[in-house]
């Protein structure tokens, strides 16, 4: 994208803006886990990621190393299309489960950057990335994973857009022209 994504704009609101705003809405107190001050703006409680440049799993390693909660919702800036209802829909489901991780499966594969994660996760993510693994999903097999099936999230993506990121410039237009336009009558 040339810039960092999470500045980038949609109605006036930054991407990391908007995530902290939704994710304000539900737990009352989000972190974020950056490895920049470029966000101090905002408000919220920022922690420096322990492992920066390594990826969205060192962010993960690092959330759940300050966490104080059981139940970690942990998403990226970059998600702009997330609700409310879709999110609550997904930590009621984790507050029921035994796994360590609830995930939503999509028809690409897992979605580990919407999902929930247990503090009792916690060493075996950081041993991951000690380990030298910087995706997420390859931390798998060290995990207990409970899996969310497109039936079962699909009710809350009716355009089938939850999970798309913005990874490029044209994502981003897209984004800004369906969250920026005006409610069709």
């Amino acid at each position: 994208m040339g810039v960092d994504k999470a500045l980038l704009e949609i109605d006036g609101v930054s991407l990391i803006g908007r995530a902290a705003r939704l994710l304000q809405s539900i737990t009352g107190d989000p972190t974020i886990i950056a490895s920049t001050s470029l966000y101090s703006s905002l408000g919220t409680k920022i922690v420096t990621d322990d492992w920066p440049g390594h990826g969205p799993l060192g962010g993960m390693a690092t959330a759940l190393r300050v966490s104080q909660t059981p139940w970690n919702l942990i998403i990226a800036c970059d998600l702009p299309y997330l609700t409310k209802a879709w999110l609550d829909f997904l930590i009621e489901r984790a507050l029921k489960s035994k796994a360590d991780a609830v995930v939503p499966m999509n028809e690409r594969g897992p979605e580990p950057l919407c999902a929930m994660y247990h503090k009792s996760a916690e060493n075996r993510i950081r041993s991951a990335v000690e380990g030298g693994v910087h995706k997420v999903t390859d931390s798998f097999p060290r995990l207990r994973v409970e899996y969310v099936e497109p039936r079962e999230w699909k009710a809350f993506a009716s355009e089938g857009l939850l999970f798309k990121n913005v990874n490029s410039p044209a994502d981003y237009e897209e984004a800004k022209a369906r969250i920026g336009a005006p409610a069709k009558p």
